[in-house]
């Protein structure tokens, strides 16, 4: 048996919502495909352990997440705009949002950015998030509060996409 069996496969089938999830952590397509690229070297010297453990996908998740937060300790960079690009070219509302969005959580912490991408857009429970990040479930309830309260003074036209439940979720 080959050490990196269903390693391929495994890579083939979630890559796209791995890569998806690197892309909001980063904010950046090229930082997420080297982000991507560096967890799964990773992933793949402990491919064994893993399969026989069961849990592929939820250190690669974990291990994507701690490698964004240990980048963005070790190097700062250029924040992007906050105001969006012009409207010359014909982007629909929705366009417009997603740019909001990522230039929107590019300012926020490492850390408050890891929970938004895994409550919101990984649609994670609160526990997981947690199990993911290695932290208290209060520390995730705390960090998604803040998380929240920051977009919504960075981007207010994006106030919308919160629903009533997430409003109130977040602050309980």
């Amino acid at each position: 048996m080959d050490r990196y069996d269903g390693f391929h496969e495994f890579v083939h089938a979630r890559q796209q919502s791995l890569m998806r999830t690197a892309y909001l952590l980063t904010g950046d397509a090229h930082l997420a495909e080297d982000l991507l690229q560096n967890v799964l070297i990773k992933v793949a010297g402990h491919w064994p352990k893993l399969l026989s453990q069961g849990s592929p996908e939820a250190y690669t998740r974990k291990a994507l997440v701690n490698q964004y937060i240990s980048w963005r300790r070790r190097v700062r960079k250029e924040l992007p705009s906050a105001d969006p690009p012009e409207r010359g070219h014909s982007h629909d509302d929705s366009t417009i949002a997603r740019i909001v969005m990522v230039q929107a959580l590019a300012r926020l912490t490492p850390k408050q950015r890891a929970v938004i991408v895994l409550r919101f857009y990984e649609d994670r429970t609160e526990r997981e998030t947690a199990h993911l990040l290695g932290c208290s479930l209060g520390t995730v309830k705390s960090q998604t509060s803040y998380a929240l309260g920051r977009l919504r003074t960075l981007a207010p036209e994006l106030a919308h996409l919160l629903t009533e439940t997430e409003f109130q979720e977040a602050n309980r």
